[in-house]
């Protein structure tokens, strides 16, 4: 299946940075799931499973911006804009400032599919940081608004959303892995 809408939150690998060497985040919760490196991430075939018009909208922590641009090129996407801005109304030590926003960037493959729903979506968002790594649910029904009738797909969902196929850790047609290397068409 193809599709229009891509979205996808990757498992950033931070400690091991572009190095194919697997890690596990672990949370003040003790919540672990695997991470993948810059390499891994762009290697899925996600250019595979997208139409010839369709968005690719990729949450980045800042630290990951520049991976994250190579990894919508890798997909076959070219960035287009900042989608979202999340307020998590949580500060968070960083290297230079204190860390407070996360984002999700869109980039276009082809034409931007159409019908168009709306086109109204605020681009900034602030809402508490829940669980470790769970993005709101706010920025999906945005894009529902925004791409009614689209086919839509989330990669390394961390659970199922109505309306939407999934591909994540323990959710979704199977290993994300080895459904983006051609297993699942």
């Amino acid at each position: 299946m193809k599709y229009d809408i891509i979205y996808a939150d990757p498992p950033w690998q931070y400690s091991s940075h572009n190095s194919i060497q697997k890690v596990s985040l672990v949370s003040k919760d003790q919540s672990v799931y695997p991470t993948l490196s810059t390499k891994e991430i762009c290697a899925l075939d996600v250019a595979g499973i997208a139409e010839k018009d369709a968005l690719c909208f990729l949450w980045s922590t800042s630290p990951m911006l520049p991976d994250a641009m190579q990894v919508m090129v890798a997909w076959g996407f070219k960035y287009a804009t900042i989608a979202f801005v999340w307020d998590k109304q949580r500060i968070n030590a960083g290297s230079y400032t204190m860390s407070q926003v996360e984002i999700c960037l869109v980039a276009k493959r082809g034409k931007i599919p159409v019908p168009r729903g709306t086109r109204n979506e605020r681009q900034f968002l602030s809402e508490m940081r829940a669980k470790h790594s769970a993005k709101p649910a706010e920025v999906r029904e945005r894009i529902e608004r925004m791409f009614p009738t689209q086919k839509k797909i989330e990669l390394f969902a961390r659970g199922t959303s109505e309306g939407w196929d999934v591909l994540g850790d323990g959710v979704g047609k199977g290993d994300i892995r080895e459904v983006l290397r051609g297993a699942w068409r």
